[in-house]
Parts: structure tokens; sequence; C-alpha cells
């Protein structure tokens, strides 16, 4: 029996269904956090407390400033290479195609937080900068036999956490990666995906 790929698996299903499995994905990560950060804090409420600093300087630099930089770099890619090579299966272009933007806002929003929350508030603070980010990459298994994807998001974890590594603030990369998610979410919405370029 030959396996189905994923990009037919994703066409069958509804937005509706990729959606729902998305948030329900993101839910459990939340919940790894949470019980991550149980097991391995010294002390649950100051190790999450510690983390959300919000420093307006560093929020700037280290948070707007490099999503945008990682916005610039995925736009001349996008441009510069073959489609196939951005083509993720399907899934982004069902979960952001037919949004609304608050809709948008929110997915993105609970993607950035949740997965901030583990790879960076937990895996990063008790196993380190390169452990979490290795993870943050091999999480994203779908990227995983797209070469450009893979790099892209090794690179942006990598990044991320660096930003993690400097500030200790999971508001920065909360901002960091929520503003990159949003702006290709909305950029598959109304963009070159959502099908008004053609």
């Amino acid at each position: 029996m030959k396996r189905k790929d994923q990009a037919a698996i994703i066409k069958q299903m509804s937005d509706q269904e990729v959606t729902l499995q998305l948030i329900l994905t993101q839910l459990i990560i939340l919940s790894m956090s949470i019980i991550g950060s149980v097991i391995l804090f010294e002390s649950f409420w100051d190790g999450w407390i510690q983390q959300f600093n919000l420093n307006m300087n560093q929020w700037i630099w280290f948070g707007i400033l490099p999503g945008l930089m990682v916005l610039l770099i995925d736009y001349v890619l996008m441009y510069s290479l073959p489609e196939r090579m951005y083509d993720d299966g399907g899934i982004n272009v069902k979960v952001f195609q037919n949004r609304s933007i608050q809709g948008i806002i929110g997915i993105t929003f609970l993607v950035a937080f949740s997965e901030e929350m583990l790879f960076r508030g937990v895996l990063h603070t008790e196993f380190g900068y390169i452990t979490a980010s290795l993870l943050f990459a091999v999480m994203h298994i779908r990227y995983l036999t797209k070469i450009v994807l893979f790099i892209s998001v090794l690179f942006v974890s990598f990044f991320i956490g660096y930003m993690f590594e400097i500030t200790s603030s999971l508001i920065v990369t909360i901002t960091a990666h929520f503003i990159i998610d949003l702006v290709l979410a909305f950029w598959i919405r109304f963009g070159k995906w959502g099908g008004l370029n053609e």
C-alpha cells in the first residue's frame, strides 16, 4: 500500500480541519511548556515572570527589527527561487487563504506564543540555545524534505534563539515570531498565494 504524501492528505482536508489540527497542536505545545516549567523551574511563577520582562529598546531592536529583517530575507528568497521550493504542501494556504483578519491575528499569535513559551521559555532556558533551536527546527517536520524551507526555519530558529540569548525576554521573541508569521499569513491571504495576483 502506497503512503499518501502530505500534500495529498492536506488537499483532502477542509480549511477547518487543518486549522483545528493546528490549534490543537499549539495547545499541546502550550501544555507541554506549562508541564515542563512545573517540572524544571525552581519556582514556576518566578521562572516565567523573569522571562516576561519588557524593555522598550530591546523590544524594538531585538523583537520588531529582527522580525522585519527575516521578512525581508523571506521576500527576497520567495521572489528569487522557484515557487515549488517554498511550497509547504498547502498547509499554510489552507489555514490562512480564507481566514478573516481577526482569525489570522489570533492564530499567528497563538502559534508565536505557544512555540516561544516551549522552545525559548522552557527548552532554551533549561537546555540551552543550540538544543532549543535545533528542536524548534525539527518540530517543523513537514519542512525536513524541503531544503529551502528547512534552512529558513533553522535560520529563524537560531536567529530568534539568539535574540532570547541576548535579552532573556519572551516578549522579544514572541514579537519577532508573531511579526514573521502574521505578515506571511497576510501575504498568503491577500498576496501572491491568496489569489489576488492571478
